[in-house]
């Protein structure tokens, strides 16, 4: 790399070279291309004094044909699933149409390690899409002071402004989940939510509120569990809340996998679904359609989101603006056969 190849915006509003930051840093012009680029070979006080440098004076580095690989950076907080699976499938549509390759990674939590962000600037891709993730500050000034573009999709929190995000009308799914069940005539409807951090999942258990609202029904606190969109919640809060005396009649689920845990607590407690007890799940796994009873469940366009959140990459990677900083997609209540009017006329 050469002092011409990239620049900065120096204290002084003019373009700050290689050789510059180097000189403030007192290193050498190849430590600070090691570091622009994440090779490992730099030390971390080294490292952390270019970075605050680049942070400082905005580094940004010039748009050159051949300097970026064609590849798009697609990263799970957990790569397993069939939710990764219908995920996946709508990144590599849209990169293969573009002549791009994915390359996945895992962050085995909800933020990136350390050593991640080394690597995606050692690649230099196309783009990052995030799902259901985020990144620490740090990270979030790298990927901005290398103009790679950057896109979640379903955030755990609330971007903001700060990176484009693609989310589900998470909201309205759970209105639609919960009113569904109250025009079977439902009125002791049990949840069980994601983590409440989740952004998804406080949209959802809203508009489970909403709907219980709008429908004059007192929302009761005993029958909200706060799970982590894993099977076991099902199986736990399930077993609790069907071993209760009052036990609810139809219980909404914030993912499917909850949903699957509800079917077994069932089954240990004797209860039939639909004819006992009625379940709404929520993604529309291509599962969900040959479980026994087929689950009726909110469609979350997973796929879509995935490929939409690409599209948003290639457009940012243009230099082209952004119609809408977050693009919401439509999910759809899907019923099948775990929903039947409330046994016996109870309420």
């Amino acid at each position: 790399m050469t002092a011409s190849s990239d620049s900065a915006a120096g204290p002084s509003g003019g373009a700050m070279t290689v050789a510059q930051i180097a000189e403030l840093a007192g290193v050498s012009v190849p430590t600070v291309s090691r570091v622009i680029n994440g090779q490992s070979d730099v030390s971390p006080t080294t490292r952390a004094l270019v970075e605050d440098i680049i942070r400082t004076h905005g580094f940004r580095r010039l748009k050159k044909p051949g300097t970026k690989a064609a590849l798009v950076e697609l990263v799970f907080h957990e790569l397993a699933g069939a939710y990764a699976m219908e995920v996946i499938k709508g990144v590599e549509r849209v990169a293969g149409e573009n002549g791009l390759a994915v390359v996945l990674s895992e962050m085995h939590g909800h933020t990136p390690g350390r050593g991640w962000i080394e690597g995606v600037l050692a690649r230099r891709p196309v783009g990052v899409i995030a799902v259901f993730s985020g990144l620490t500050p740090a990270q979030s000034d790298q990927i901005h002071s290398r103009d790679i573009p950057f896109v979640l999709v379903d955030p755990t929190g609330d971007p903001g402004h700060e990176f484009p995000s693609v989310v589900a009308s998470n909201w309205s799914g759970g209105f639609s989940a919960t009113r569904h069940l109250l025009e079977l005539g439902h009125r002791r409807i049990a949840t069980i939510t994601g983590p409440t951090r989740m952004l998804s999942s406080r949209a959802r258990l809203d508009g489970y509120r909403a709907a219980l609202d709008d429908a004059g029904t007192p929302i009761a606190p005993d029958l909200i569990c706060e799970g982590t969109f894993q099977a076991e919640d099902g199986l736990t809060h399930g077993r609790v809340l069907l071993a209760r005396p009052d036990r609810p009649t139809a219980i909404f689920t914030h993912n499917d996998l909850q949903a699957f845990g509800v079917y077994r607590a069932a089954a240990e407690a004797g209860l039939r679904i639909p004819d006992d007890l009625s379940v709404v799940g929520f993604d529309d796994l291509p599962v969900t359609g040959w479980v026994t009873p087929p689950l009726t469940t909110i469609r979350q366009p997973l796929t879509e989101m995935a490929a939409a959140a690409a599209n948003l990459v290639l457009t940012l990677d243009r230099g082209e603006p952004l119609p809408h900083q977050r693009l919401e997609l439509a999910t759809e209540l899907v019923v099948r056969g775990s929903t039947a009017p409330v046994p016996g006329g109870a309420r």
